[in-house]
């Protein structure tokens, strides 16, 4: 079984003559059920020559810190001794551009490259840098999405409801198992001691902002991963309908640090609900239906999976302005500008939203959810965005605030699922006009009242109100 080519790019105008294969991981960081990997692999077996895999490392990427970090080191490092038992060498170099990898195509004598694809402008950028700089074919292929993010459609996608007909005809054909990984064939040089990773000096580099700590109640890497997987379909998955909105309950899958550091596919794991359920993806979800507003667990899963998350790769590959208010719909542009000078009753700066030092006991709560465990509940994400639009001066400094604190501390940050969250939560993306009111204007509101009536909130600002983390890993 060979690699779908409708998964893969090439993004510049060169042809094979010789060399070997090299694997630039960048977004999925795992050996098993990885289209990238699998077609850099089929390449290296089409032309009889060793293959190689680097990871290019960016020290404080998007903001990111030493929990971030952590977390994304002991990933690799699994990575590594996975590798080795396919006679793969693993490499990693150190830069926050395309450099690194162009001197490993010419240390390496590289043939051709494959990496993965990445929506956000940055990664994007090296992408083209490196297409530009190397004189070979650089594929990128999209392991990330279920369905290609170039094959579900051409566009900017204007909300859930018309990018979900389009996957919902594709699924079927693309939501087919992998194939194995297999021992490399063709022995690869001896790496040069300078790609060979020092875990040591990486963990302790001091080129990192330290002031965030890693968290605890989760365990990095693809093995962790898939456990975390098992664990949800076998003890929380049937409740999953009625209980992920409940932000005092463990209702939902905690997987997303997973997906967002590529330890496991989506593909995966909606392959493995599928498995679960004993049911095709056709018969779980309808093309016609919001699968995020039923109480099947199975339906409202692979909505939040599938649809949203795909929908969000979509917003930030084909609206590069995707972290600014200009990616906002011309709707709810017009109507914050209409709102631009309406009284707000708190105003607050970002030294006092990330201390948790706001009015509100719940929002506070939510903000040491995040500070404590490197993670929010989504419901509260919601929330917490919304009232960081009414308590700043313009939807400008709204964004900045939400992207700065999510991107620092949330596990998952830094990825087009947060972007797309925040653009939602404080400029209207993917929504549509609700009823006017002040500083909003139509953007859609969240009310602490509209809480009360799903949760029990002084019991979820109790949780949090001391700064001591309840939150324990099952």
């Amino acid at each position: 079984m060979s690699v779908d080519i409708r998964r893969v790019q090439l993004k510049n105008n060169y042809t094979y003559i010789s060399g070997a294969v090299l694997y630039w991981m960048n977004r999925e960081g795992r050996v098993h059920d990885n289209w990238s990997l699998l077609y850099a692999q089929e390449l290296a077996d089409m032309h009889h020559v060793p293959l190689y895999v680097c990871y290019n490392l960016a020290l404080g990427f998007l903001g990111g810190g030493y929990r971030q970090h952590h977390f994304k080191l002991a990933g690799l490092r699994e990575v590594e001794r996975e590798l080795a038992q396919y006679q793969i060498p693993f490499m990693i170099v150190i830069g926050d551009d395309s450099d690194p990898l162009s001197d490993v195509v010419r240390d390496l004598d590289i043939g051709v490259v494959v990496t993965d694809f990445f929506p956000l402008t940055q990664t994007q950028e090296w992408v083209h840098d490196l297409a530009q700089k190397i004189h070979v074919p650089l594929y990128e292929v999209d392991a990330h999405n279920i369905v290609p993010v170039w094959q579900t459609s051409t566009k900017q996608e204007y909300a859930a409801r018309t990018i979900r007909p389009k996957l919902h005809k594709l699924l079927p054909e693309f939501l087919t198992p992998f194939p194995k990984l297999h021992k490399q064939s063709h022995a690869a040089s001896r790496i040069p001691e300078m790609y060979v990773p020092d875990w040591e000096a990486l963990e302790n580099t001091p080129h990192i902002n330290r002031n965030i700590e890693p968290v605890s109640w989760i365990v990095p890497g693809a093995s962790a991963a898939h456990r975390a997987l098992e664990s949800f379909l076998k003890e929380r998955f049937g409740d999953y309908g009625g209980e992920r909105n409940n932000p005092l309950v463990r209702g939902q899958s905690d997987l997303s640090p997973y997906l967002h550091y590529g330890h496991i596919s989506a593909q995966t794991i909606a392959l493995a609900v599928l498995a679960v359920t004993k049911l095709s993806i056709s018969d779980i979800l309808s093309a016609d239906r919001n699968g995020a507003a039923t109480d099947n667990s199975a339906a409202a899963f692979l909505e939040e999976l599938i649809i949203r998350k795909e929908l969000s790769d979509n917003f930030c590959y084909y609206q590069p302005a995707y972290a600014t208010s200009l990616a906002f719909p011309e709707w709810a542009q017009k109507t914050l500008l209409a709102a631009a000078d309406d009284a707000r009753e708190y105003v607050y700066t970002l030294a006092e939203f990330e201390g948790a030092q706001t009015h509100d006991d719940l929002w506070n709560a939510a903000q040491r959810e995040m500070v404590i465990t490197g993670k929010m509940h989504g419901y509260m994400r919601m929330y917490w965005a919304k009232k960081i639009l009414e308590w700043t001066t313009n939807p400008d400094e709204a964004l900045r605030i939400a992207i700065y604190l999510n991107d620092a501390y949330e596990l998952d940050g830094r990825d087009p699922n947060g972007y797309a969250g925040i653009a939602w939560s404080i400029g209207g993306v993917h929504d549509r006009p609700w009823f006017c009111r002040p500083v909003f204007g139509t953007i859609r509101y969240m009310a602490r009242s509209g809480c009360a009536k799903k949760f029990d909130v002084d019991a979820y600002i109790e949780k949090w109100s001391q700064g001591s983390s309840l939150f324990t890993a099952t």
